[in-house]
Protein backbone atom coordinates (compact mmCIF):
# COMPACT_ATOMS: atom_id res chain seq x y z
CA UNK A 1 0.00 0.00 0.00
CA UNK A 2 1.71 3.21 -1.11
CA UNK A 3 2.08 6.08 2.15
CA UNK A 4 3.49 9.20 2.07
CA UNK A 5 5.74 8.87 4.61
CA UNK A 6 7.51 5.51 5.72
CA UNK A 7 8.85 5.55 9.22
CA UNK A 8 11.13 2.92 10.36
CA UNK A 9 12.05 2.29 14.04
CA UNK A 10 14.70 -0.75 15.58
CA UNK A 11 12.16 -1.43 18.23
CA UNK A 12 8.66 -1.05 19.21
CA UNK A 13 9.09 2.00 21.00
CA UNK A 14 11.30 3.93 19.54
CA UNK A 15 9.38 6.04 15.99
CA UNK A 16 6.84 6.97 19.64
CA UNK A 17 9.72 8.28 21.51
CA UNK A 18 11.96 9.84 18.32
CA UNK A 19 9.09 11.28 16.02
CA UNK A 20 5.86 10.10 17.63
CA UNK A 21 4.71 14.04 17.62
CA UNK A 22 5.85 14.45 13.60
CA UNK A 23 3.67 11.46 12.55
CA UNK A 24 0.48 12.07 14.20
CA UNK A 25 0.77 15.82 12.78
CA UNK A 26 0.85 14.50 9.31
CA UNK A 27 -1.92 11.55 9.82
CA UNK A 28 -3.64 14.79 11.17
CA UNK A 29 -2.79 16.48 8.10
CA UNK A 30 -3.96 14.24 5.86
CA UNK A 31 -0.97 12.01 4.85
CA UNK A 32 -0.66 8.43 4.34
CA UNK A 33 1.76 7.32 7.35
CA UNK A 34 3.43 3.59 7.43
CA UNK A 35 5.20 2.50 10.16
CA UNK A 36 7.62 -0.37 10.18
CA UNK A 37 9.58 -2.32 13.25
CA UNK A 38 12.50 -4.08 12.55
CA UNK A 39 12.34 -6.35 15.56
CA UNK A 40 9.96 -7.19 18.24
CA UNK A 41 12.66 -5.79 21.10
CA UNK A 42 12.36 -9.73 22.05
CA UNK A 43 15.88 -8.55 24.24
CA UNK A 44 14.79 -6.10 26.35
CA UNK A 45 14.10 -6.79 30.42
CA UNK A 46 10.49 -6.43 30.41
CA UNK A 47 7.40 -7.39 28.29
CA UNK A 48 6.82 -10.61 25.67
CA UNK A 49 7.03 -10.17 22.36
CA UNK A 50 3.03 -10.72 22.52
CA UNK A 51 3.03 -7.50 24.59
CA UNK A 52 5.14 -5.24 22.84
CA UNK A 53 3.15 -6.34 19.60
CA UNK A 54 0.13 -5.29 20.84
CA UNK A 55 1.65 -2.13 22.61
CA UNK A 56 2.50 -0.90 19.48
CA UNK A 57 -0.53 -1.62 17.61
CA UNK A 58 -2.37 0.44 20.31
CA UNK A 59 0.38 3.74 19.69
CA UNK A 60 -0.38 3.22 16.26
CA UNK A 61 -4.27 3.83 16.88
CA UNK A 62 -3.16 6.25 18.60
CA UNK A 63 -1.24 8.20 16.54
CA UNK A 64 -3.47 7.34 13.36
CA UNK A 65 -0.71 5.70 11.08
CA UNK A 66 -2.33 3.85 8.16
CA UNK A 67 -0.47 0.27 8.61
CA UNK A 68 2.37 -0.72 11.17
CA UNK A 69 4.58 -3.84 10.48
CA UNK A 70 7.35 -5.94 12.20
CA UNK A 71 9.66 -7.54 10.08
CA UNK A 72 10.44 -9.64 13.14
CA UNK A 73 14.38 -9.20 12.59
CA UNK A 74 16.21 -11.03 15.27
CA UNK A 75 17.03 -8.53 17.89
CA UNK A 76 20.24 -7.19 18.81
CA UNK A 77 21.27 -8.65 15.65
CA UNK A 78 20.41 -6.02 12.90
CA UNK A 79 21.78 -5.69 9.25
CA UNK A 80 23.80 -9.56 10.51
CA UNK A 81 21.33 -11.21 7.71
CA UNK A 82 22.92 -10.91 4.12
CA UNK A 83 19.21 -10.57 3.08
CA UNK A 84 17.90 -7.39 5.63
CA UNK A 85 18.85 -5.11 3.54
CA UNK A 86 17.45 -6.67 0.36
CA UNK A 87 14.32 -7.04 2.41
CA UNK A 88 14.58 -3.51 3.85
CA UNK A 89 14.86 -2.21 -0.02
CA UNK A 90 12.05 -4.55 -1.24
CA UNK A 91 9.64 -2.89 1.50
CA UNK A 92 10.29 0.58 0.23
CA UNK A 93 9.79 -0.07 -3.45
CA UNK A 94 6.78 -2.19 -2.44
CA UNK A 95 5.47 1.25 -0.42
CA UNK A 96 6.66 3.72 -2.85
CA UNK A 97 6.97 6.69 -0.19
CA UNK A 98 7.42 9.97 -0.75
CA UNK A 99 9.82 10.58 2.21
CA UNK A 100 11.51 8.07 4.79
CA UNK A 101 12.14 8.52 8.21
CA UNK A 102 14.81 6.34 10.17
CA UNK A 103 17.34 6.47 13.17
CA UNK A 104 19.91 9.36 13.18
CA UNK A 105 23.35 7.92 12.86
CA UNK A 106 24.65 8.40 16.19
CA UNK A 107 22.89 6.66 19.37
CA UNK A 108 24.25 5.10 22.27
CA UNK A 109 22.36 2.14 21.06
CA UNK A 110 24.02 -0.18 18.81
CA UNK A 111 20.76 -1.49 17.13
CA UNK A 112 19.76 1.94 16.40
CA UNK A 113 23.84 2.81 14.83
CA UNK A 114 23.06 -0.80 13.00
CA UNK A 115 19.31 0.15 11.59
CA UNK A 116 20.63 3.62 11.00
CA UNK A 117 23.40 2.69 8.19
CA UNK A 118 21.51 -0.82 6.98
CA UNK A 119 18.63 1.51 6.40
CA UNK A 120 20.42 3.76 4.84
CA UNK A 121 21.77 1.68 2.45
CA UNK A 122 18.61 -0.21 1.65
CA UNK A 123 16.76 3.59 0.80
CA UNK A 124 19.61 3.76 -1.34
CA UNK A 125 19.32 0.27 -3.50
CA UNK A 126 15.87 0.73 -3.78
CA UNK A 127 15.93 3.31 -6.06
CA UNK A 128 18.74 0.77 -8.19
CA UNK A 129 17.05 -0.58 -11.44
CA UNK A 130 19.83 -3.44 -11.11
CA UNK A 131 19.45 -3.50 -7.45
CA UNK A 132 18.09 -7.51 -6.86
CA UNK A 133 15.19 -6.97 -4.88
CA UNK A 134 11.67 -7.73 -5.49
CA UNK A 135 9.37 -4.78 -6.60
CA UNK A 136 10.24 -1.97 -9.16
CA UNK A 137 12.89 0.39 -8.33
CA UNK A 138 11.74 3.36 -6.18
CA UNK A 139 13.88 6.21 -4.68
CA UNK A 140 12.25 8.45 -2.19
CA UNK A 141 12.51 12.25 -2.52
CA UNK A 142 14.69 12.32 0.29
CA UNK A 143 15.46 10.60 4.16
CA UNK A 144 15.27 12.11 7.01
CA UNK A 145 17.06 11.00 10.24
CA UNK A 146 15.49 11.24 14.02
CA UNK A 147 16.91 11.33 17.50
CA UNK A 148 15.91 8.48 19.60
CA UNK A 149 18.14 8.66 22.58
CA UNK A 150 20.94 11.12 22.08
CA UNK A 151 20.53 14.61 19.58
CA UNK A 152 22.90 16.80 17.06
CA UNK A 153 22.48 20.16 15.76
CA UNK A 154 19.47 19.73 13.57
CA UNK A 155 18.97 20.39 10.21
CA UNK A 156 15.21 21.48 10.72
CA UNK A 157 12.46 20.55 13.44
CA UNK A 158 8.76 20.05 13.15
CA UNK A 159 5.95 22.02 15.42
CA UNK A 160 4.44 19.19 17.30
CA UNK A 161 2.75 21.12 19.92
CA UNK A 162 -0.57 20.63 18.92
CA UNK A 163 0.06 16.80 18.80
CA UNK A 164 2.11 16.41 21.78
CA UNK A 165 -0.47 14.88 24.13
CA UNK A 166 -0.53 12.07 21.39
CA UNK A 167 2.98 11.93 21.48
CA UNK A 168 2.52 10.93 25.16
CA UNK A 169 -0.18 8.77 24.80
CA UNK A 170 1.30 6.56 22.78
CA UNK A 171 4.41 6.67 24.39
CA UNK A 172 1.66 5.47 27.34
CA UNK A 173 0.91 2.36 25.46
CA UNK A 174 3.91 0.91 25.73
CA UNK A 175 3.14 0.03 29.08
CA UNK A 176 5.42 -2.57 29.56
CA UNK A 177 8.79 -0.17 28.85
CA UNK A 178 7.87 3.21 30.47
CA UNK A 179 6.12 1.40 33.52
CA UNK A 180 7.61 1.82 36.92
CA UNK A 181 8.42 -1.50 38.65
CA UNK A 182 7.02 -1.14 41.39
CA UNK A 183 4.01 -0.96 39.60
CA UNK A 184 3.79 -4.35 38.14
CA UNK A 185 7.11 -6.08 38.91
CA UNK A 186 9.22 -4.93 35.99
CA UNK A 187 12.98 -4.83 36.20
CA UNK A 188 14.57 -1.77 36.56
CA UNK A 189 15.61 -0.21 33.62
CA UNK A 190 16.72 2.73 32.05
CA UNK A 191 12.96 3.23 29.84
CA UNK A 192 10.73 3.27 33.43
CA UNK A 193 12.45 5.83 35.37
CA UNK A 194 11.33 9.33 35.37
CA UNK A 195 14.89 10.45 34.25
CA UNK A 196 13.61 8.94 30.65
CA UNK A 197 11.08 10.87 30.15
CA UNK A 198 12.18 13.68 30.93
CA UNK A 199 15.50 13.36 28.82
CA UNK A 200 12.63 13.03 25.52
CA UNK A 201 10.73 15.81 26.36
CA UNK A 202 13.50 18.32 27.33
CA UNK A 203 14.73 17.92 24.40
CA UNK A 204 11.48 18.44 22.11
CA UNK A 205 11.01 21.17 24.66
CA UNK A 206 14.46 23.07 23.90
CA UNK A 207 13.87 22.18 19.99
CA UNK A 208 10.78 23.85 20.42
CA UNK A 209 12.05 26.81 22.57
CA UNK A 210 14.56 27.29 19.80
CA UNK A 211 12.07 27.49 17.47
CA UNK A 212 9.49 29.78 19.19
CA UNK A 213 7.09 26.91 19.93
CA UNK A 214 5.95 24.78 22.78
CA UNK A 215 7.39 21.65 21.47
CA UNK A 216 8.77 20.34 18.31
CA UNK A 217 10.85 17.14 17.14
CA UNK A 218 14.33 17.48 15.52
CA UNK A 219 15.16 16.08 12.07
CA UNK A 220 18.81 15.46 10.04
CA UNK A 221 19.10 15.52 6.35
CA UNK A 222 22.53 15.42 4.49
CA UNK A 223 21.34 17.53 1.60
CA UNK A 224 20.68 21.08 1.95
CA UNK A 225 16.89 22.26 1.87
CA UNK A 226 15.80 24.16 -1.08
CA UNK A 227 14.06 27.47 -0.16
CA UNK A 228 11.76 29.49 -2.13
CA UNK A 229 13.73 32.93 -1.41
CA UNK A 230 15.25 34.87 2.25
CA UNK A 231 11.55 35.68 4.02
CA UNK A 232 11.34 33.63 6.80
CA UNK A 233 7.64 32.23 4.98
CA UNK A 234 8.24 32.51 1.39
CA UNK A 235 7.28 29.28 0.15
CA UNK A 236 9.60 26.51 0.02
CA UNK A 237 10.74 25.34 -3.31
CA UNK A 238 12.11 21.29 -3.63
CA UNK A 239 12.30 19.17 0.02
CA UNK A 240 12.17 21.36 2.71
CA UNK A 241 10.22 24.70 4.03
Amino acid sequence: MPVDLLVFGPHPDDIEIGLGGTVARHCAEGARVGLCDLTAGEMGSNGTVEERLAEAEAARLVLGAVWRHNLRWPDRRIGSEPGHIEEAAGFIRRHRPRAVAIPYWSDRHPDHVAASQMLTEAAFNAGLRRYAAAGEAWKPEWICYYFINDAAEPSFVVDVSAQYDQKRAALECHATQFRAPADGGSVATRLNTPVFRQLVESRDAQFGARAGVRWAEGFVVREPILRGGLLRAAAAMGHGG
